[in-house]
């Protein structure tokens, strides 16, 4: 697993279902090794919801490789140390200790150890995480072949021995009662589910860092990679949010036969004296045990404008990359890319039946058409903000957007094809039903729903749709509803909760995508666009883009700002105009 011993989220959850409804395992290894599951953002709309869970480090790898298992290929181990080539393509990987292996295209996932180097204060060391050795030899002869990298970075918390910490003190997170799954074809929680606590830093732990920030690897100048702004330091988070007494911490067990906790939100490079000062400040820690001290880790990539939609590579033909390599963070982005970069070469090699992903269809379309043509300055992390069309890219129809697909090609098994179609008879039957009722609003108002006297009956997807209206509701009004599969109903209702906004939309993102050639003035003051974050609107002020297709093509702008200013800039011509 990844540091953090957790799999999904808001926006990687959507990678996960999307990674699952194509066949890919991480969701199945997620939910065979999950102690707590919890969907983030329950209280708001669907479309932003994001299932995540913490899995047991030992179990996941356990699951990974018992899945693995099942297939039909070789495991050969060793350092890739250099890339085989031959007249501009790829001719196989050859190992550390000599030996060659020969092939006609090769996936490059390197994640954080191309020439990585730890960081802990002024301390330096060669590796690709704590205790494994860095691939350095691999980047020397990729810069050969023309390679040119930039080089990010990333962090990590100390480790904390979980029996030494004052859980008593501390609030606690259970998990949610009615767990959501990462797989489609998961049902319920596999082992024993646990809570995670959660405590706070303070002034003292503060003032703490603040006294030694300078001997920060970060902030002593010993790091030239650009880190994730959305997973910052500790440093990061005191310097950059001055005013803020105390940030949120979240213990996570790293498995339920060990007592290592992963403390989620104190990642740091400070030196390891100064990590036990400033954890033993926290209510909780104060007699905690370090088991390993946090670090920083630097790291090259290379540009991902350098390309395909596929992600083949422009250094060799039959090379593709997959990962931190390409600038993003996180191993569900990792996962997503190397599934893609998968399909790329069984449709290089085989001729198979390629996958359309693009923005309307999947996140991971949305991170592809990110990564090709904007390319990365900063760890790129999935968020669901990115995607124009998120009200219709739910985690929840991940598999209705790409399974078929997905078969068609060859990725998708018999099995998960069969129980997919399935679960499409059971929610075109609710479907079915809920397009069958005409409810009067007397019958309506009986049933608890506050509708108008306007004598129109309506249809269950109609009373779906009005802000309130439960599946409970519609139940009471039509009990042979009960027969349908409950999953399905629920999605039935999000689908009738969103169908007018999502049209809506695209007719926004259809008037856009005419409208790229409309000239932004010099002047334009970006300040008073209702919608824009401050990032974006530093982002703008700074580029002065003199269109909106030049402001399309600037890092972390995304389609939905690009309408707000669009609305902004016809509101100010009708307003010259008049």
């Amino acid at each position: 697993m990844s540091c953090n011993p957790a799999i999904g989220g808001l926006g990687k959850g959507h990678l996960v279902r999307e990674i699952d409804a194509l066949d890919g395992i991480m969701g199945t290894a997620a939910d065979m090794s999950g102690i707590q599951f919890r969907l983030l953002n329950r209280s708001k709309g669907p479309a932003v919801q994001g299932p995540r869970t913490q899995s047991d480090r030992k179990l996941y790898l356990e699951a990974i490789q018992s899945l693995l298992a099942k297939q039909d290929f070789t495991v050969i181990e060793g350092e890739a140390s250099a890339l085989l080539s031959s007249k501009g393509a790829v001719t196989g990987v050859q190992l550390s200790d000599g030996s060659e292996v020969l092939a006609s295209a090769v996936i490059l996932t390197a994640g954080t150890f191309m020439r990585g180097t730890i960081h802990i204060g002024d301390k330096r060391v060669s590796a690709g995480r704590m205790g494994e050795g860095a691939a350095d030899r691999l980047s020397v002869q990729m810069e050969s072949l023309g390679a040119t990298f930039g080089r990010l970075k990333t962090g990590t918390p100390p480790r904390l021995n979980g029996d030494t910490i004052d859980w008593q003190q501390l609030e606690v997170q259970p998990a949610d009662d009615c767990p959501v799954m990462l797989s489609f074809l998961s049902c319920t929680p596999i082992v024993k589910q646990v809570g995670c606590g959660i405590t706070h830093t303070n002034v003292a732990t503060h003032d703490i860092i603040r006294e030694n920030i300078g001997r920060s690897a970060m902030y002593g100048g010993h790091i030239e990679g650009i880190g994730p702004r959305y997973c910052p330091s500790i440093e990061d988070k005191i310097t950059r949010f001055a005013d803020k007494t105390s940030h949120q911490i979240f213990l996570e067990p790293e498995g339920l036969s060990t007592n290592c906790v992963y403390p989620n939100g104190i990642s740091t490079s400070l030196p390891e004296d100064v990590q036990h000062k400033y954890v033993r400040s926290i209510v909780g820690f104060e007699g905690v045990e370090i088991l390993q001290p946090g670090y920083a880790i630097e790291y090259d990539f290379l540009n991902p404008q350098g390309l395909s939609s596929d992600l083949e590579s422009s250094l060799l033909s039959g090379l593709f990359l997959a990962g931190q390599i390409n600038g993003t963070t996180g191993y569900e982005e990792a996962a997503a890319q190397g599934l893609v970069a998968a399909i790329g070469v069984a449709k290089k090699l085989k001729a198979v039946e390629p996958i359309q992903f693009d923005r309307s269809t999947s996140y991971i379309g949305v991170m592809l058409d990110d990564l090709t043509t904007r390319g990365a300055t900063e760890p790129y992390r999935m968020f669901t903000s990115r995607a124009e069309f998120r009200l219709k890219l739910r985690a929840d129809n991940a598999d209705q957007r790409l399974t078929e697909q997905g078969y068609r090609s060859g990725c998708v098994s018999s099995g998960r094809y069969n129980s997919f179609l399935t679960k499409v008879d059971q929610l075109n039957s609710c479907r079915g039903a809920l397009s069958a009722m005409a409810v009067s609003p007397n019958q309506a108002r009986l049933a608890g729903i506050d509708l108008g006297l306007d004598g129109r009956r309506r249809n269950g997807h109609e009373l779906l749709a009005i802000p309130g209206v439960s599946t409970k509701h519609l139940i009471a009004l039509e009990p042979t509803l009960r027969g349908c599969e409950p999953s399905s109903l629920t999605q039935a209702a999000r689908e009738a909760l969103y169908v007018t906004y999502i049209e809506r939309q695209s007719r926004d993102i259809e008037a856009l995508a005419r409208d790229l050639n409309i000239e932004i003035p010099l002047e334009f003051e970006y300040q008073g666009v209702s919608g824009l974050s401050s990032e974006m609107i530093s982002k703008l002020s700074l580029a002065r883009p003199r269109s909106l297709g030049a402001a399309k093509n600037i890092e972390g702008i995304t389609p939905a700002a690009l309408t707000a200013v669009l609305l902004r800039l016809k509101a100010h011509k009708l307003k010259k105009a008049i």
